[in-house]
């Protein structure tokens, strides 16, 4: 089989940066294409990502956070940072100035938000694409206050799907990103790389702090959500992370997310 490095995909599409922040609490909304980067940079805003439809990849110093629906990413100010996406992204971003940010975390993570920070995520990209918003009155302003009120009281969690820089495991997950029904024994996966099965479960504790198998399943999740927020049926998405039936993948989801699929993206749908 080939592997794919990240490093080596020269179609990505660079992605412009919000370098400047119109207010000390501002909201973006952008669709980013497949196969698309934002490059490296910081700022003194703090940045709540919250993704509609597909997942971000948000990576800070070789660990990756993803935006996993109906929850966000959550990034302090002044903290260096880059993003992938992988497939197409819809997303929006609350930039909150670091003068605000004394009861936000001071580390990066998954917020576990609440259902009313989706529902005033959607809320406001609704009026963004068929209104003139007056963004400095006061109604607006109160709607991005409940947002930062509702983020501060929000649990954080580290990141979900960790990567590494090392250069044959990278490869390796790399090439997992691409083919998530890849079924693959590890002693097999061992061997394309050129490892033991002993050196590859190895590398993956230290650098990942689990076992592949964990780290597959993480992935598979992901790759789930993604495609259950696009709609896809959950026959169809079991074929395609490498289920014989639908039935085993629900279970292995329900495993993971505490819900079924279904529970899931009607989550994502009332959020």
């Amino acid at each position: 089989m080939r592997h794919k490095n990240r490093s080596d995909q020269t179609a990505l599409k660079q992605l412009p940066t919000n370098d400047v922040i119109q207010a000390p609490l501002w909201i973006s909304f952008r669709n980013d294409p497949a196969l698309s980067v934002y490059p490296l940079h910081g700022h003194a805003w703090g940045e709540f990502i919250y993704a509609f439809n597909g997942v971000m990849e948000v990576n800070i110093n070789q660990v990756d956070y993803i935006t996993p629906p109906p929850y966000g990413i959550w990034l302090p100010p002044n903290l260096e940072h880059s993003g992938l996406n992988r497939t197409a992204v819809s997303h929006g971003t609350l930039y909150v100035h670091e003068s605000l940010c004394h009861h936000l975390p001071t580390q990066p993570g998954i917020l576990l938000s609440s259902s009313l920070v989706a529902a005033l995520f959607s809320h406001l990209r609704q009026l963004h694409e068929h209104t003139q918003i007056a963004e400095q009155s006061p109604e607006y302003q109160r709607l991005l206050q409940v947002i930062l009120d509702q983020l501060q009281q929000a649990k954080l969690v580290s990141s979900y799907l960790p990567h590494s820089e090392h250069p044959a495991l990278k490869q390796l997950l790399d090439y997992l990103h691409q083919h998530p029904a890849d079924q693959s024994p590890l002693a097999e996966l061992a061997q394309q790389i050129n490892m033991t099965e002993r050196t590859l479960a190895r590398y993956c504790q230290k650098e990942l702090g689990m076992s592949l198998h964990e780290w597959r399943q993480r992935l598979k999740v992901t790759k789930a959500m993604s495609m259950l927020q696009s709609g896809e049926k959950i026959e169809s998405i079991a074929l395609e992370l490498g289920y014989a039936n639908a039935s085993a993948f629900i279970n292995m989801f329900k495993k993971w997310m505490l819900c079924t699929p279904d529970q899931f993206r009607k989550m994502g749908l009332n959020g």
